[in-house]
């Protein structure tokens, strides 16, 4: 009996840096909060798309643009995308890839953000900036769900491969990486304090 595996789906999951992260991040964060003070078309925005919490997703979706500390971290972020693109073996032989949007995510206590994708790129990802403790993960749904049909449930203690959704930790310093197709969802956290995300989506041409 020959048992293989085909489509698999790849997440990425690292440190951004090696050496420098904590001290990184603590201007990361600094200038995270700078941004939503200022940002009060993102906090009318906010208001309605994003209950409870912050984002600069509908204002300011584009901070490596004009920000120093963000254009540092697409140019750390552009190294692991290069690496995640060779793990996926895709053909940019000719081609260039770049970042085209990167936003801020203010979660307090109790904010979720439902299952989305993100159209228009082919990968994207998360750096996250402060998770205190109880933070909640990013979960990963099955891109074949909606085809199962009369699929009967996994078992509880079935492999993780066989999962039907699979949740990576939100932990200070670490980057996630993610082909842009595959639904993901965020859960609201029950710690008091906020949970701070950097998102971001690149596309080749």
């Amino acid at each position: 009996m020959a048992i293989t595996s085909y489509f698999p789906t790849f997440i990425y999951y690292d440190d951004l840096k090696k050496k420098g992260g904590e001290r990184f991040n603590e201007e990361i964060l600094t200038e995270c909060y700078q941004l939503r003070d200022y940002d009060k078309a993102g906090q009318r925005w906010s208001k309605k798309n994003y209950l409870g919490g912050y984002t600069s997703y509908g204002s300011m979706a584009q901070l490596h643009r004009f920000s120093s500390t963000f254009s540092e971290l697409e140019t750390q972020m552009n190294k692991h995308v290069r690496q995640y693109i060779k793990t996926l073996e895709m053909d940019l032989r000719g081609c260039e890839f770049g970042m085209t949007d990167c936003w801020l995510n203010i979660m307090p206590a109790g904010v979720a953000h439902s299952l989305h994708l993100h159209p228009q790129s082919f990968i994207s990802g998360t750096y996250y900036v402060q998770t205190p403790q109880n933070s909640a993960a990013i979960k990963f749904e099955d891109p074949r769900l909606s085809k199962f049909m009369k699929a009967p449930p996994k078992k509880a203690n079935c492999k993780r491969e066989n999962k039907q959704f699979i949740a990576y930790p939100a932990k200070a310093g670490k980057v996630v990486l993610f082909e842009s197709w595959l639904r993901h969802e965020v859960p609201a956290s029950s710690n008091n304090s906020e949970r701070i995300s950097v998102s971001f989506n690149y596309n080749w041409w």
